[in-house]
């Protein structure tokens, strides 16, 4: 298996008149990885998605995506790819299945439509029409079209918006399936628990600048961030911020006699870290 990069930009750039939405970003995704691009609104994700795409053409800097320059990405190279845009302009009259079955005839390998439709959970859905179906099934629809191709790399922007509680779950164990498989796969999310689930890593950007990367659990140093253990005492709650929470708590059961009421314990979350990075960094 090739260990280059997947995506590699160096010094990235995209100026719009007076306004800079992409600054001198350097980032790597390596094959078979699922990279998570946080960030809040107006930030630059989409604009960096939309790059490495091929969609956008940057100002200045250095982009490859499975080793071509996307601006110059030919039928064949977009063939290897596949996208789950933020907003797509599907004909309503057409049934998922046929659809489904439309775009794989633009691939040289796609999967079968009958499968894709299984996948993102449509079976019973396959013959109706789209304009008949819900927010969050018309994006599973969007999200079999992005898979339907058999890409070698999966650009999803947003792509759970609209998904209750149960269908965002499913959709992680379809992602879960797909890196499984060897597919890279590159995520923008607002949903911070989505990307802990599922990122091997995470960055941030901030007003266009990359602010941080590195795998959730040590974001920022969030591995070492101390713990907050809180419990009940005297009738109100206490809490303590401590590096060693497992040797407080045995002294402070042994002060209190065994049972401590109301016990937990806590680091820092995900979306503790990234609030005080892009608080900082604005």
């Amino acid at each position: 298996m090739p260990t280059d990069p997947v995506i590699s930009v160096k010094g990235l750039l995209k100026r719009y008149g007076e306004r800079i939405a992409v600054h001198d970003v350097d980032l790597e995704v390596a094959r078979g990885e699922v990279f998570a691009l946080l960030g809040p609104n107006g930030a630059g994700k989409t604009t960096t998605v939309e790059i490495l795409e091929g969609h956008r053409c940057p100002t200045a800097g250095r982009a490859r995506v499975l080793g071509v320059d996307p601006v110059k990405g030919d039928a064949r190279w977009r063939a290897r790819l596949g996208m789950v845009v933020q907003s797509s302009h599907l004909t309503d009259e057409l049934t998922v299945e046929e659809v489904v079955g439309h775009f794989a005839t633009y691939y040289p390998s796609p999967r079968s439509p009958d499968e894709v439709i299984e996948l993102v959970g449509l079976t019973e859905q396959r013959n109706q029409r789209l304009r008949s179906l819900s927010g969050g099934q018309q994006r599973r629809v969007e999200v079999a079209l992005g898979m339907v191709g058999r890409p070698e790399l999966l650009f999803l922007d947003e792509p759970t918006t609209g998904f209750d509680p149960e269908a965002r779950r499913r959709f992680w164990d379809l992602i879960d399936a797909l890196a499984s498989e060897g597919t890279t796969i590159v995520l923008t999310t607002h949903y911070l628990e989505e990307a802990e689930r599922l990122a091997d890593r995470v960055g941030v950007i901030v007003a266009g600048r990359i602010v941080a990367i590195g795998p959730p659990a040590t974001l920022a140093g969030r591995h070492r961030a101390a713990s907050v253990v809180r419990w009940r005492e005297a009738g109100r709650t206490v809490e303590h911020a401590t590096d060693r929470p497992t040797a407080f708590v045995l002294e402070l059961s042994s002060r209190l006699g065994g049972e401590i009421p109301g016990l937990t314990i806590a680091r820092p979350t995900l979306e503790d870290v990234y609030l005080e990075m892009i608080g900082a960094a604005a």
